[in-house]
């Protein structure tokens, strides 16, 4: 895939943050029991929250610039998982480890997208959303983490 311009990332960027909303309000409304119902309420909040710091961007371009990169810590938790497909009732465990796979599947896109790019602007771009999809990826690694503790493994 080529882009020919930001707003085209952005849009391309904002279509995919709707598509995670999306997809985890269905979960929420499909689901059964209601401590995992709630949690994939608050995956499409987080989700949302994107679009919105997108929808901002696209109307104020000078914050892509002034955006500070910074290295977001990666626990490599999710590299060692198994991608997994939704099934109501699932553990939370397997509900940490799909929307890890998915934040990780969005880090490698816009991170791959940056290396191809030979444009400056839409390098920055792209490593800005990998940043803000690395810092979900973080939410669920760490929520896995304390998840296994608490279960004592």
């Amino acid at each position: 895939m080529e882009f020919t311009s930001i707003e085209a990332i952005l849009e391309f960027a904002i279509e995919k943050e709707k598509e995670a909303v999306a997809f985890y309000k269905k979960l929420s409304q499909k689901e059964s029991i209601a401590d995992l119902a709630k949690t994939f309420n608050d995956l499409a909040k987080e989700e949302a929250r994107h679009v919105k710091l997108l929808t901002n961007i696209t109307k104020n371009k000078t914050v892509i610039d002034s955006y500070a990169l910074k290295k977001v810590p990666n626990l490599k938790i999710s590299d060692y998982l198994v991608v997994m497909e939704y099934s109501e009732g699932m553990p939370m465990q397997d509900i940490l480890i799909l929307a890890m796979k998915r934040e990780e599947a969005a880090v490698k896109l816009y991170t791959d997208f940056a290396i191809g790019s030979k444009n400056d602007e839409f390098t920055k771009l792209f490593r800005l959303l990998a940043q803000e999809e690395a810092k979900h990826k973080l939410i669920f690694e760490c929520a896995y983490d304390d998840y296994q503790i608490g279960q004592g493994n």
